[in-house]
């Protein structure tokens, strides 16, 4: 058993001595978290929550939106990669709904189709048309949402390490977050699970940039901090909640309804998602999977160049296919 795995019979069982010492830890470490990375971007209000973003690069250019992972936020690509394909793009970096400074209604949101659709009523609202969808990791599922929802919007998929299929097994990392029940999610948010977080930070970083090492300034300029936050808890558990049986429904569209043009780009060693059953399988959709040797997961923070070389070079074979 995970340690976040126990957390709901530890906080059921408990004496409320420890779960209100828990609980003041928790809202400490929270205000600091926001000290340490406070919102960066712009807001946008939808019917299903307000989405924090940012908007840079030319206006008139072709349009990337960059999409992050499981517990993760916008700056994984503001800490690297945005600023290089703002230089000739306008890229725009959002907060899952949840994530990050984004809000959502309700954890039932979680599911792939109502991220898809927040997001895609934000890219209307900013009249953003025909852009590439960058998406990494659990966002490679939500851009692969997009498509499959409007495909007519959706110029093409340069995706990162993306989740396209069913893992038979999750990676043990996230396996503590899935919590079926949204009170004892909130309960557990709101005491034992954000102190056990920072306890288990090292190890969990370890594992999810391995083969590779996590940068030094992960916690302030790609984010990590906000992750000690009740409201992160909340939505990292309801993603990975509500995963099932939405990326099992997902994947059975592909053959007759993926339309969308584009590229896969996946480290060889990554310990996450396996490069052939999440990558390689969507050539027979017609995405290339391309592989980099000695790359773990988190290709947006280790490998900027690479994604940005990988990214531009989808954005101009789409160019001329289309």
């Amino acid at each position: 058993m995970s340690a976040l795995s126990s957390l709901a019979i530890l906080a059921l069982a408990a004496p409320a001595a420890l779960l209100g010492a828990s609980h003041l830890k928790t809202r400490k470490l929270a205000r600091e978290a926001r000290d340490l990375v406070p919102p960066i971007g712009q807001f946008c209000a939808t019917p299903q929550g307000r989405i924090h973003y940012i908007d840079i690069g030319p206006r008139q250019a072709q349009p990337l939106v960059l999409i992050h992972g499981l517990s993760g936020q916008l700056q994984h690509f503001t800490y690297a990669l945005a600023d290089r394909l703002a230089e000739d793009h306008r890229v725009i970096v959002l907060d899952r709904p949840g994530c990050g400074y984004s809000t959502r209604a309700s954890d039932a949101m979680a599911r792939l189709p109502e991220q898809a659709k927040a997001l895609l009523a934000v890219l209307q609202s900013l009249e953003v048309k025909q852009p590439v969808l960058v998406g990494h990791s659990l966002g490679g599922a939500v851009a692969l949402a997009m498509a499959l929802a409007a495909p007519e919007q959706v110029a093409g998929l340069a995706l990162l390490a993306p989740l396209t299929h069913p893992a038979a097994q999750g990676p043990e990392a996230f396996k503590g977050l899935i919590v079926h029940n949204n009170m004892m999610r909130r309960l557990m948010a709101q005491t034992v699970a954000i102190p056990t977080a920072q306890r288990t930070a090292g190890p969990v970083l370890n594992q999810i940039f391995a083969p590779e090492t996590c940068p030094d300034d992960f916690l302030i300029k790609a984010g990590g901090a906000l992750g000690l936050r009740p409201e992160s808890f909340v939505a990292a558990s309801a993603d990975a909640s509500f995963l099932y049986p939405a990326i099992e429904t997902q994947a059975a569209r592909y053959a007759a309804q993926l339309s969308t043009p584009g590229a896969i780009l996946f480290g060889a060693e990554d310990a996450i998602l396996d490069p052939l059953t999440q990558g390689k399988v969507m050539e027979t959709y017609g995405l290339d999977c391309q592989i980099l040797p000695q790359r773990g997961h988190m290709l947006p923070i280790t490998a900027p160049q690479p994604c940005e070389d990988f990214i531009r070079a989808t954005v101009k074979a789409l160019a001329k296919e289309s």
